[in-house]
């Protein structure tokens, strides 16, 4: 029995008996007198928990409040509903790590930072271990494209209070501002990056913006249309990658060996198929809907994948490959790159 669950196990002792003698407490927690006054001591000073020791029947037991006072004495008086082993919290200080290596911009940080604080409180200041541990856990996020911590704040009130919202919407491919109203109707979080998933009411239907080209984001006090999880995860989670769409199409990708030994681990989409060939190359199967990302993620691999098919995605990799090859030739000359 680790600490924190000793914890837990005095207050149900002392709740349920009303008053329990240290030899009771030491035996039902098979633990040496030294650690259980250790404990003892720790609930009283550092978790403020009212144990006293009662003379009178050589017993501990929870004090009673005083008249007039707020503070509940031991038929209301509890220790947090929720207790955590040592190995728990060691996790959830991991899983903390890992929110703060997705959340660069400091989002959530400032809102999680109280719990961990109650989780090393739990684990007391003597754990090395879990000091150890935040030193030791590193969450590496290049290319991160961070977004505006108030954009996001509102954002995720909106999603919660189920309100519209007014974007201020900057378009890349158009390079151009627009203003939307939209619905949220979730946040996802993809390749270092937040996504808002939202029914645009400009556009009538189902879409998704990037985070970082809000230029503005205001709470209306219209009520957020609400569109079924199944319908947004039909319409935007169908393609490849990140770029949604319904309109599906195969694309049939292989892999030579120096690559198939590394992509046959990993997973591109939900609904693939591969095959492993005798020579070790790879044929990976796919839906898409747009290719802009399925594209970048194949340049990657350079002359390690052929794409069998469809024709269209063929060709647009062959031109793709041939401008760079272009550009790199009038670097060998001394011409400029752009």
């Amino acid at each position: 029995m680790d600490r924190t669950e000793r914890f837990y196990r005095i207050e149900v002792l002392i709740r349920d008996r009303g008053n329990v003698s240290f030899a009771d407490l030491q035996a039902e927690l098979e633990v040496s007198r030294a650690t259980l006054k250790r404990d003892l001591e720790y609930l009283r000073s550092r978790m403020d928990v009212p144990i006293v020791y009662n003379r009178d029947t050589n017993g501990y037991q929870f004090e009673a409040p005083a008249a007039g006072s707020t503070r509940k004495g031991r038929a209301g008086r509890e220790l947090p509903g929720v207790w955590f082993s040592e190995r728990e919290i060691h996790a959830l200080l991991t899983m903390q790590q890992l929110i703060k290596g997705l959340d660069g911009a400091g989002i959530l940080a400032r809102h999680i930072a109280p719990l961990q604080d109650k989780l090393q409180t739990m684990l007391g200041t003597s754990d090395v271990e879990a000091r150890e541990l935040m030193k030791r856990v590193r969450i590496a996020q290049p290319t991160r494209r961070p977004v505006a911590l108030q954009c996001f704040e509102r954002v995720g009130a909106a999603l919660l209070g189920r309100q519209r919202l007014a974007l201020l919407y900057y378009t890349r491919s158009k390079r151009s501002e627009s203003t939307r109203v939209v619905s949220p109707q979730r946040l996802v979080h993809y390749r270092n990056t937040w996504y808002l998933d939202a029914w645009c009411h400009s556009q009538d239907g189902l879409r998704r913006f990037a985070l970082d080209a809000v230029r503005g984001a205001d709470l209306l006090d219209q009520r957020a249309k609400d569109v079924a999880m199944k319908t947004v995860e039909a319409e935007l989670d169908a393609g490849y990658g990140i770029y949604g769409g319904k309109a599906l199409r195969s694309a049939t990708l292989l892999f030579a060996p120096a690559a198939a030994q590394w992509v046959a681990h990993e997973v591109w989409h939900a609904d693939q198929r591969q095959q492993l060939l005798l020579d070790g190359s790879l044929r990976l199967t796919l839906p898409y809907s747009d290719d802009t990302e399925l594209v970048m993620d194949l340049m990657r691999h350079g002359p390690d994948v052929c794409v069998e098919g469809p024709p269209e995605l063929r060709q647009r990799v062959a031109e793709r490959l041939a401008a760079a090859a272009v550009q790199y030739a009038g670097a060998a000359t001394g011409a400029s790159l752009l």
